[in-house]
């Protein structure tokens, strides 16, 4: 069944549609945040981000869009999370030391990766998650950033060479 057809479902109400579009996009949902925030701050706006899309689903026009519609969503939650904290006098910032421990990030390369990434500018980073990691195409990471198909591309351009820079610096050849 397709997102459109189990949009249109939750849309009239049936719930198992519902369930069913959660049970597909959570960990997406999750994973998208989870790469822009800390695993803490992650569990939390990934709430917030099913929280609105239940209160708007009903007012989704266009159901084809669901997936486009969704990482507007989560990004805007992304956003507005971190402006908040950037508001914050920067002596009220938290400094978590500890790093939680995920088996699968275990491995070098991998956590190396994640360090490098979670060090490129924001809206850098973002693009380089949706493009290559949520494969979104060029013009779903343009409307879900609000910005010109054109600047997607110089930020991917951008965000290749600042993880290829960050990569040779720690001793990886990209």
């Amino acid at each position: 069944m397709t997102d459109e057809l189990l949009v249109v479902r939750a849309q009239l109400g049936e719930r198992a549609a519902l369930a069913e579009l959660l049970a597909r996009w959570r960990v997406p949902v999750w994973t998208y945040v989870r790469r822009m925030l800390d695993a803490d701050r992650a569990d939390d706006v990934t709430q917030e981000v099913w929280l609105a899309v239940v209160r708007g689903l009903p007012r989704l026009r266009e159901p084809g869009r669901f997936a486009p519609w969704l990482f507007t969503i989560a990004r805007r939650s992304v956003t507005d999370r971190l402006r908040g904290e950037y508001a914050r006098p920067e002596e009220a910032w938290e400094v978590d030391e500890e790093v939680t421990e995920d088996p699968v990030e275990a491995m070098v390369d991998r956590a190396a990766l994640v360090s490098v990434l979670a060090a490129l500018p924001a809206p850098e980073r973002e693009i380089l998650v949706l493009f290559y990691l949520e494969d979104l195409p060029v013009e779903e990471c343009a409307h879900i950033c609000r910005i010109p198909a054109g600047t997607v591309k110089s930020r991917l351009n951008r965000a290749r060479r600042l993880l290829r820079e960050q990569l040779e610096e720690k001793g990886h050849r990209p």
